[in-house]
């Protein structure tokens, strides 16, 4: 089987419904928020545009016939709701042209769509505009692997060059450039580092849902490191740490989102926007594309309505909202030096 095609099958057989770091996060009720729910916008600003939607449909797939399908029904999925939308890495095209469809369907899909290419950190830069340039990309995600890459089995061991090579990137694309993890999180040190070089949006994309170092021990052949299943940090656990960095920069979440609600909290802990993989990925394949498509703007519909509830009309505002954390989170704070009290008085 593709390993494309693999990661998609495995990523629907582990997906489960089960709790993460979100559920730490409560927020703290006040009773008269003093505003009408027509006056609330949920649009956001990311690259110093406006988008409708203060989340999207983050990276997953492409690289094979079947992925090709699937890209396509993503596609329309983001046209439908008026999603900015990526496609998984693009460095299978670079090395097989034959497999370009199954990414630059998005385009032809969605040709008025805000569309972001991926490609691995240890990119050069000339293959990082390639994959630009393969369905002329508004932006390019770099996806930061390494755990996933140590447990695949023809996975990368040689990770010396990828900050340089970043930095690099950075410099020379042509587009804006987000710098994501792929459900591990990250530190406070590692943004500082990303910062450093000149990136300035950041998807922090921290565990709690899909996990590859899960789905790349399932393609060892004596599945021996099933130990890292859920390393890193969590989507909550990663904002928090990134607003422990005293720098302005976008920041993106991502990693368990489920619902609703999820996107709500991550946008009241300093998101500007909020990426979907598994999520949408799993209602697609089990569902179908025209419920996913009413999920998704029901979604939509209900944040309009959890602004309302604390009293925010703006994306901005959120982060004015008043948070308590329990559990495993609140003793990552108290660890970290993450005062809590910036949170729940705010």
């Amino acid at each position: 089987m593709n390993r494309k095609d693999e990661h998609v099958s495995l990523a629907k057989a582990f997906h489960k419904d089960h709790s993460n770091d979100f559920d730490a996060v409560q927020l703290v009720h006040h009773s008269f928020p003093g505003i009408d729910v027509d006056q609330v916008s949920i649009a956001t600003m990311l690259f110093d545009r406006r988008f409708a939607n203060p989340f999207f449909i983050n990276a997953m797939t492409g690289g094979s016939q079947k992925t090709q399908v699937i890209n396509r029904d993503l596609a329309e999925i983001a046209q439908a709701c008026d999603l900015m939308m990526a496609t998984g890495s693009v460095s299978a095209a670079l090395k097989d042209p034959t497999v370009a469809d199954s990414f630059t369907i998005v385009r032809k899909t969605f040709p008025e769509g805000f569309l972001l290419a991926n490609i691995g950190a240890g990119s050069p830069v000339e293959n990082a505009q390639r994959a630009v340039d393969l369905f002329q990309a508004d932006a390019l995600q770099i996806h930061l692997n390494a755990p996933q890459e140590l447990v695949m089995p023809e996975g990368d061991r040689d990770f010396r060059q990828w900050l340089t090579l970043l930095e690099k990137t950075v410099a020379q694309v042509k587009v804006p450039v987000i710098v994501k993890e792929v459900g591990f999180g990250m530190s406070r040190e590692t943004i500082q580092q990303l910062l450093d070089i000149g990136v300035e949006t950041i998807d922090v994309a921290g565990s709690g849902g899909t996990s590859f170092t899960q789905i790349e021990n399932a393609r060892r052949k004596k599945r021996d490191m099933a130990y890292l299943d859920s390393f890193g940090q969590s989507t909550v656990i990663s904002l928090l740490e990134s607003n422990e960095v005293n720098q302005p920069f976008t920041r993106i979440a991502s990693g368990g989102i489920r619902d609703a609600l999820d996107i709500f909290k991550a946008l009241c802990l300093g998101a500007q926007s909020v990426g979907l993989s598994g999520t949408i990925l799993n209602l697609l394949l089990t569902k179908g594309k025209e419920e996913t498509i009413t999920i998704i703007q029901s979604w939509q519909a209900q944040l309009r309505l959890l602004y309302t509830m604390v009293g925010q009309t703006q994306t901005s505002d959120l982060t004015n909202v008043p948070i308590v954390f329990s559990g495993p989170v609140k003793d990552w704070c108290e660890a970290r030096r993450i005062p809590l009290t910036t949170y729940s008085f705010r």
